[in-house]
């Protein structure tokens, strides 16, 4: 019998239409995440090459004051991309995963990333996780939205009707063979994309594979659910589209223009304005004021005496650090807002399946919001430690050759990943199970309609 269904379904040309597109759509997708996975590459490849010439070049031009050339040196800190990222390029595109930092001011230099077509950034990427989220509910709702009212527009359901006990058995079967088939797609994509981007198969990978095979069927619990309602083809189209824009354009938006409405970030631009302040005034202030409060965050340095000369390296670094400390109160409360702007996505996704769907993919690829504020954190960190290395070697006025440059090699940032399956997969299962009773129950009710 379901041999039956499944021929009788892959004879139909839109069928056959429907899935080769969406193939081709996916196999689009999964080089375009090889492309990304490789420019990527390749940058951190030139970064760790260019670093350490970077460093000698630097370090034989400027070799009499070690103050001097720190101010051009750069280290470099990556935020490790994880294969799948490759599915999901989420915010990858737009946030730089190299972060090549001087001693001088950080918030200067934190955010600083490379220069973006804004039409494409609008338009984002057709990766795979585009393809899932918003192609295949397509497919889903092409396969399925005329499954009953075809049959009884074509005078057949009555035949089936009478020929059957419960002829919404009839119905599941043809709900499952259509399930089976997509399910296949994505199986064939899924598969491809292993061996084009060499996927690790771990507790990563099955998250990714629990998550879409739920969100599938989600939306078949949603198609199952308009069926139950027993109206005609065109309408059923008309509510599974409506349905589809409102869960992958409307909510969605609604959600961000509520977020960035609930929790707005003018601390962004006050933070750049505060520490170029911070720094720039105090060429015009006594100096002694300023290395005084660069001695009340470091007392470690206290020990090295503002130099009586008009210029000193010790004067010139506290500046760089006032601007930093100046801008601190905003940092923080930057932080915070994007913190809660992460965490009320989070939580308004539970009641989206689109959305939700689309952040834990980004986030299991590291490619979310989330993993950029631990990338920012490890930056700071990254940042202060080189400074507590190298001021004291500045304030002693070290030689250039005394350091050992081959050391500093290009450090990296991984992200700790943890998958929390009950949040990762327990919004969708309620969704698909609310929709399906509710569908079950419809078709209980009528019944007696399909005599």
């Amino acid at each position: 019998m379901f041999l039956l269904l499944l021929k009788s379904f892959l004879r139909s040309r839109i069928a056959v239409a429907g899935i080769v597109i969406v193939l081709l759509a996916g196999i689009t997708g999964i080089f375009i995440g090889q492309q990304h996975i490789r420019k990527q590459q390749e940058a951190i490849a030139l970064t760790e090459h260019f670093q350490q010439e970077h460093i000698q070049r630097n370090a034989q031009f400027f070799d009499k004051e070690l103050g001097l050339l720190l101010y051009y040196l750069r280290f470099s800190l990556v935020n490790k991309l994880h294969p799948l990222n490759a599915l999901s390029i989420g915010q990858r595109d737009v946030n730089s995963s190299i972060q090549s930092l001087t001693i001088r001011n950080l918030e200067g230099q934190k955010y600083d990333t490379d220069l973006f077509n804004p039409s494409n950034v609008l338009t984002g990427n057709l990766d795979m996780g585009f393809v899932l989220i918003y192609l295949l509910p397509l497919l889903i709702i092409a396969f399925t939205y005329s499954l009953l009212s075809e049959e009884k527009e074509d005078g057949t359901w009555r035949l089936v009707a009478t020929q059957s006990k419960r002829p919404v058995n009839v119905l599941i079967r043809k709900l499952f063979v259509r399930m089976i088939t997509v399910l296949m797609v994505f199986a064939v994509l899924l598969l491809l994309a292993t061996f084009i981007l060499s996927l690790p198969v771990d507790k990563l990978y099955l998250a990714v594979i629990c998550l879409a095979f739920i969100y599938m069927l989600c939306w078949f619990g949603i198609s199952f659910w308009v069926i139950s309602l027993q109206r005609s083809s065109s309408t059923n189209a008309v509510i599974l589209l409506s349905i589809w824009i409102l869960l992958t354009v409307v909510l969605p938006g609604v959600a961000n223009n509520f977020i960035t409405s609930r929790y707005p970030v003018p601390e962004s631009m006050a933070t750049v304005v505060q520490q170029r302040e911070g720094y720039h005034e105090k060429w015009d202030m006594e100096k002694q004021p300023t290395v005084d409060r660069f001695y009340a965050h470091y007392p470690q340095f206290s020990k090295y005496p503002l130099p009586d000369k008009q210029f000193s390296w010790l004067w010139y670094y506290a500046m760089q650090q006032m601007g930093d400390d100046e801008a601190a109160v905003q940092v923080k409360q930057l932080q915070e807002k994007l913190r809660l702007r992460e965490q009320s996505s989070e939580y308004i996704g539970y009641f989206i399946p689109t959305l939700h769907t689309q952040q834990q993919l980004n986030s299991l690829a590291g490619a979310g919001l989330a993993n950029q504020l631990q990338f920012m954190d490890s930056t700071a960190r990254f940042h202060e430690r080189m400074r507590l290395y190298f001021y004291p070697k500045i304030f002693e006025e070290a030689k250039v050759k005394s350091v050992d440059w081959d050391m500093f090699k290009v450090e990296y940032f991984s992200e700790e990943k943890r998958v929390s399956w009950g949040g990762l997969l327990l919004p969708l299962l309620l969704v698909t199970l609310v929709f399906s009773v509710t569908g079950w129950m419809n078709f209980n009710k009528r019944m007696t309609a399909f005599a």
